[in-house]
């Protein structure tokens, strides 16, 4: 019996080779550190500044106030994560049903023609700035949603939500339908054999397998709506209000959608952007205030993103 191997060695014992190949190795390690060191050179540069924050500013103040006014140096963050949560709910019920629907259609139903042309059309729409979205909310949706609320104001959350929810649908399309095209056709085919037709086929067979990818998107959705900062710039106001709290039956509070939605508000994004547009100098508190509102957008920002990869990694499935 021989003891060598039956695999042939197809590699090329060349030292200028491996000198390149070496070099090609390095080349790609330095962008993955540079990578790696961006994001932790942010992460402590928010760390060192928001702890200059907090030895002036209390912690608990900072994460129950309910009063925001940069210029009064008060930075309860309470009414900011309101209006940041309604503006990502909002968006949420219309991306990520409407995306996913879509991303079923042009997975399972389209033609390639049609596939063709819509694929492209929905990238175009994810190009578009977020300022043209933000100005289209002030000038055209509020209007409209005028004439069903007559007491709307021009600056409120609502028609922000509404653009920011049409804004992430391609982001959840574009991936939910890569997601559903890496499904085998082997396990169409099997749905078909045992007499399924094409609904069940995708909504029982196509959907469940692509699941992980599916999910992802739409940890992804919700971040890029937590993030996002022109549209609610021009859209919603500069005023941080903190909405009525009511109880229900006397002992459960809560907050009315409306009392947040068809108000003006403040997100931590926009209060970011206002409170340095400002006189603000370097040093002062309210300078360091920035920081802190940075730090909590990127921890929540990076606890979705853990999200993602561990619903990835559950649910993935392998083929």
């Amino acid at each position: 019996m021989s003891t060598e191997s039956d695999v042939p060695d197809l590699t090329r014992d060349d030292p200028l080779t491996d000198l390149t190949e070496s070099g090609w190795a390095a080349f790609f390690v330095a962008c993955a550190a540079v990578t790696l060191v961006t994001t932790l050179s942010i992460a402590a540069m928010l760390l060192y500044r928001s702890g200059q924050f907090f030895t002036e500013y209390s912690v608990s103040e900072f994460l129950t106030g309910t009063t925001f006014r940069a210029a009064n140096e008060v930075f309860g963050i309470v009414p900011l994560v309101i209006a940041t949560l309604s503006v990502t709910v909002v968006a949420g019920f219309i991306a990520l049903p409407v995306g996913t629907l879509t991303a079923v259609y042009l997975s399972e139903y389209a033609s390639t023609r049609s596939r063709a042309v819509l694929k492209p059309m929905l990238e175009i729409l994810a190009g578009v700035p977020t300022i043209v979205y933000g100005i289209f909310a002030l000038i055209y949706i509020t209007p409209a949603l005028q004439v069903v609320f007559p007491s709307l104001p021009t600056f409120n959350v609502l028609s922000a939500s509404l653009m920011i929810g049409v804004m992430t649908i391609p982001m959840v399309s574009s991936i939910s339908e890569d997601a559903m095209s890496a499904v085998p056709d082997d396990l169409r085919q099997a749905g078909y054999g045992l007499g399924a037709t094409k609904f069940e086929v995708s909504t029982g067979i196509v959907v469940p397998a692509s699941m992980s990818g599916i999910a992802s998107s739409y940890i992804l959705a919700v971040s890029r709506a937590i993030g996002e900062t022109m549209i609610l710039a021009v859209a919603t106001g500069t005023l941080a209000n903190m909405p009525e709290v009511r109880e229900a039956a006397g002992v459960l509070p809560y907050i009315h959608p409306a009392d947040v939605l068809m108000e003006p508000g403040m997100t931590i994004t926009t209060a970011m952007i206002h409170s340095r547009g400002g006189e603000l100098t370097g040093g002062s508190i309210a300078y360091d205030a920035l920081f802190a509102l940075g730090l909590t957008l990127f921890v929540v920002t990076l606890v979705l993103n853990v999200v993602s990869d561990v619903i990835a990694e559950r649910y993935r499935e392998e083929y």
